[in-house]
């Protein structure tokens, strides 16, 4: 059922409203990560001021530059880290476009879904990215004390939140945000295993950044094919 719903997924990539989300999802993600830089910029600037006094040097002015750089090469070292976070969960928001571009093509019977509605999209959004992005940067914790471990951890942590979301998301769209829920609680083993197909990739660079959008086509497969055979 998985690796059915992943090559089904794989063979529309192509899909015109496929791509559209990618780009949508990779503009708004860079534009994020360029705010919150911006943001983290304009805080040490007002936190170091023009000049500070450092303890036996007395009054400098390059404290400001310093932690300005030193911020711009921790911001791109975090950022290997968190762009497919940020795109998996921005591209969330678009996901209604994704499933309905896998059901015109695959289930073209079906009666017309119920879409979410906007805000609501935006509130799972955010909610979902503050997760993503909280869960991830924990791990980098874990993974300096468990190096050998990391890429699993990795695999799993990323595996089971992509598959929680993304799965319900799906589900809503036809059965309602309670009844998605317990759908994803009844088969929540499968769902994961799914999620851990999606986050092996995102391992790949440049690869990564389309796993959001064959993931949200998975688990609309995913979602259907559970909902048959149940």
């Amino acid at each position: 059922m998985i690796f059915s719903s992943f090559f089904k997924a794989l063979g529309q990539l192509n899909d015109r409203r496929f791509r559209r989300v990618f780009l949508l999802g990779i503009v708004l993600t860079i534009a994020l990560l360029v705010a919150a830089y911006a943001a983290f910029l304009a805080l040490i600037a007002w936190l170091a001021g023009d000049s500070s006094t450092l303890p036996l040097i007395g009054e400098v002015r390059w404290l400001n530059d310093l932690l300005g750089w030193g911020s711009l090469f921790l911001m791109l070292l975090l950022s290997v880290f968190l762009m497919v976070p940020v795109a998996s969960a921005i591209t969330s928001m678009f996901l209604e476009e994704v499933a309905q571009a896998v059901e015109d093509r695959h289930y073209p019977a079906l009666p017309p879904a119920t879409p979410v509605p906007f805000w609501d999209a935006v509130r799972d959004t955010v909610n979902f990215l503050g997760v993503l992005v909280g869960a991830n940067v924990l791990a980098l914790l874990v993974y300096a004390f468990l190096p050998f471990a990391a890429i699993f951890i990795f695999w799993g942590l990323n595996g089971y939140l992509l598959g929680r979301e993304y799965f319900q998301l799906a589900a809503m769209r036809r059965i309602g945000r309670k009844a998605a829920r317990d759908l994803w609680r009844r088969h929540r083993l499968r769902i994961w295993a799914a999620g851990a197909l999606m986050a092996m990739p995102l391992s790949l660079p440049l690869v990564n950044l389309v796993i959001p959008i064959l993931g949200a086509a998975t688990f609309t497969h995913l979602f259907h094919a559970i909902s048959r055979r149940g």
